[in-house]
């Protein structure tokens, strides 16, 4: 941390702890029972396992590399929330935590929104194992429902390799596809090395699909996230749209608009 970053990080310290909860004893009662509120420098300093002194430095701005174990158990003892926990991690010039596994529920805003484009603007959203989460009517009209059958039936890296890919998609907008997926997948275990639905999926598609080994083998990892696409409609036959990917950094999920292209 520069000396200005070291200040910067020391004060949010010490603003976030005038304005944490005092510990409370096994019967529910503050051990504490003075008026001000906040932590004690001493209670978050036993809290986060860490000596006064050590803590002290911290809110002076005088340690330059705090470790990730000890900004962790800061933002425990703190009660941080996940954004205040990545905002403490960055002023000390550390990437913040990556989350164990995306949300499984989309926010009830998003939904709304979702649903609020109507038959005009196809939207899906998929979360960080690649799994559909949701389709507005637009979408559902093009893409159909997502499939429920078999453990990957929703995943779109899985549906990239399936027959319907070459009919909404045509041959070389599937064999795009499929390369992309293939790459979004190599990124979400980058992600989530440790995920067994992503690695299960990675061993199913190895067993059933040469284009997918052949993908893979090449150890691209995605980067598109805006582009041109040509989806058949069932009934209206090609049309094109401008596709745009957004990212819910907090969920860990992506919304793809389809707007059409004029």
């Amino acid at each position: 941390m520069s000396a200005r970053t070291r200040v910067d990080f020391g004060s949010y310290l010490r603003e976030r702890r005038s304005k944490a909860t005092p510990p409370e004893r096994p019967d529910g009662r503050r051990l504490s029972r003075r008026q001000v509120p906040g932590l004690r420098r001493q209670e978050l300093a036993e809290a986060a396992g860490i000596s006064v002194e050590y803590c002290t430095r911290l809110e002076q701005g005088r340690v330059a590399h705090p470790s990730r174990e000890v900004l962790a158990a800061l933002a425990r003892a703190l009660g941080l929330s996940s954004a205040q926990r990545d905002h403490l991690f960055r002023l000390a010039g550390e990437l913040p935590p990556e989350p164990a596994a995306p949300d499984s529920e989309i926010r009830p805003g998003l939904d709304r929104l979702l649903r609020s484009f109507g038959s005009s603007v196809p939207v899906t959203v998929h979360d960080g194992r690649l799994d559909v989460l949701a389709r507005n009517a637009a979408a559902t009209e093009i893409l159909g429902e997502p499939p429920t059958a078999g453990r990957y039936g929703r995943n779109i890296v899985y549906q990239g390799f399936a027959a319907t890919a070459r009919r909404i998609l045509g041959s070389e907008g599937a064999d795009r596809y499929a390369r992309w997926a293939t790459a979004e997948l190599r990124s979400a275990i980058g992600r989530y090395p440790d995920d067994e639905r992503l690695r299960g999926l990675v061993a199913e598609l190895s067993a059933t699909s040469g284009d997918f080994c052949r993908y893979w083998a090449q150890g691209e990892v995605a980067a598109e996230r805006s582009g041109v696409k040509r989806l058949r409609h069932p009934t209206r036959g090609w049309l094109t749209f401008q596709s745009e990917m957004l990212h819910d950094t907090a969920r860990d999920h992506w919304i793809v608009i389809y707007a059409p292209a004029t």
